[in-house]
């Protein structure tokens, strides 16, 4: 593997024995006051998800989800660390390819792809690709036919932040199996099953349900249709916010694939494309307030405090709205910093600085008091915050600071094309054995 970290500029190395990454926000938030607003990247974070989904899934490969955050270091992190890779364009593919990924850890993980997107994927060696409906099918049979077909089946979490099975995913029983007797007339090979229970989903067991599902269509490829698949893929929709652990959705996943592929027949491989989970409590946003209003009752007491920050639902905090949507505000609410624990608390909004009206970070959440020119600060916005930032009436975006440890740093830069794979596993090996619970 290349060293895909020297054209980094932003990476701050720590020492080994450095504390938390809130070390690192007491810092900046002890230098003077910033214009814009600052995401601290913490590498060793995306390396400790990495150790839990090793511990947590042992049989399932992830491919990393790069359409959650694309940063150039969370990508090389993981090229390194030997995740594969869901990629959903032309684009994401290209950025994967060139840190020096081969093809075969990539997976072209969305339903439908324009004949130009085929075409390089052809050129290039990406030959996994889901797809979900008949012109999809006959499409890739025209133009790519040497790829290796992934049937993506809905199955949806009843509780989830961003439903998918609205626009991808095929009935597994229904059209699932006239498809796999279609891709068999074509000549097409199919070589598994893939779902995608919804981002965010809140419902564990969901994932045991979607295996059973799977489990029907490889039984009907084979028993009906003489056709053997060796794929299933189990797709993303784990979270990864710092105080929501993965057990429970790890344990659903092992439950279902030891049920319904049990590890003894050898007959498939199993992949995941988590990304919330590796990026999601990867990054702390530090926003600045720049503006106070003060709304009191006709006997002048405090009836709500508001805050004008650089950053909003625009910007990297958009993801909060899909939260809204189910009335999980949990995560929309500021940190309240150690030194002001004790302190008198007043209902506050927080707005973010567009002139439009629904730019609302949060509302009526309970909140110390604050001045014009002190940080407010917001945790897991590893997930899908940059990736869907605007610059609506010209406001930056959030700069980005890396953090990594030395350590750390100096095990991804050393890993060489030869021997990544037993340099990764003595590190990991080693950081299991020193850290036997990485949660």
């Amino acid at each position: 593997m290349r060293d895909n970290f020297s054209s980094l500029e932003n990476v701050i190395v720590r020492s080994n024995t450095a504390g938390s990454i809130e070390q690192e926000v007491d810092r900046v938030i002890g230098s003077e006051t910033r214009e814009h607003p600052l995401h601290l990247l913490d590498l060793d974070d995306v390396v400790r998800k990495h150790l839990i989904w090793l511990r947590r899934m042992p049989r399932v490969v992830p491919y990393y989800a790069v359409k959650c955050n694309d940063d150039p270091a969370i990508l090389a992190t993981l090229a390194a660390l030997g995740t594969g890779f869901d990629c959903a364009s032309e684009a994401e593919i290209r950025a994967i390819l060139a840190l020096g990924v081969a093809p075969e850890r990539i997976i072209f993980a969305h339903p439908i792809k324009s004949v130009q997107a085929l075409a390089f994927a052809k050129a290039h060696g990406v030959r996994r690709m889901t797809f979900d409906n008949e012109g999809e099918l006959e499409k890739v049979a025209r133009e790519y036919p040497e790829a290796e077909l992934v049937l993506r089946i809905r199955h949806d979490s009843d509780r989830v932040l961003i439903a998918l099975g609205k626009k991808f995913g095929c009935d597994a029983r229904g059209d699932g199996r006239r498809l796999v007797a279609r891709a068999k007339e074509l000549g097409v090979a199919i070589v598994g099953v893939s779902f995608h229970v919804g981002c965010g989903s809140l419902d564990a067991d969901c994932f045991y349900d979607a295996i059973a599902s799977a489990r029907s269509v490889f039984d009907y490829a084979r028993e009906e249709l003489g056709v053997r698949m060796s794929l299933l893929d189990v797709g993303g929709g784990f979270p990864g916010d710092n105080d929501k652990p993965i057990d429970e959705y790890a344990a659903a996943v092992s439950r279902g694939l030891a049920e319904f592929f049990p590890p003894e027949a050898g007959e498939v491989s199993v992949l995941g494309e988590p990304g919330r989970f590796y990026a999601g409590s990867a990054v702390t946003l530090l926003t600045t307030i720049h503006g106070k209003k003060v709304v009191r009752d006709a006997g002048g007491s405090v009836q709500q405090m508001m805050y004008y920050i650089n950053d909003g639902v625009f910007g990297t905090l958009f993801d909060w709205l899909s939260l809204r949507a189910i009335n999980d505000l949990k995560r929309a609410v500021p940190l309240v910093r150690r030194e002001r624990a004790l302190e008198r608390t007043f209902p506050t909004t927080i707005w973010g600085p567009t002139c439009d009206s629904t730019d609302i970070v949060c509302e009526d959440v309970d909140f110390p008091e604050h001045q014009i020119g002190d940080y407010i600060v917001f945790e897991n916005l590893g997930a899908y915050g940059m990736p869907f930032a605007t610059n609506f009436n010209g406001f930056p975006k959030p700069s980005v600071e890396v953090y990594v440890k030395e350590r750390t740093w100096t095990m991804l830069r050393s890993i060489a094309d030869e021997d990544w794979k037993k340099k990764t596993l003595t590190f990991l090996l080693d950081r299991l054995e020193n850290h036997p619970d990485p949660d």
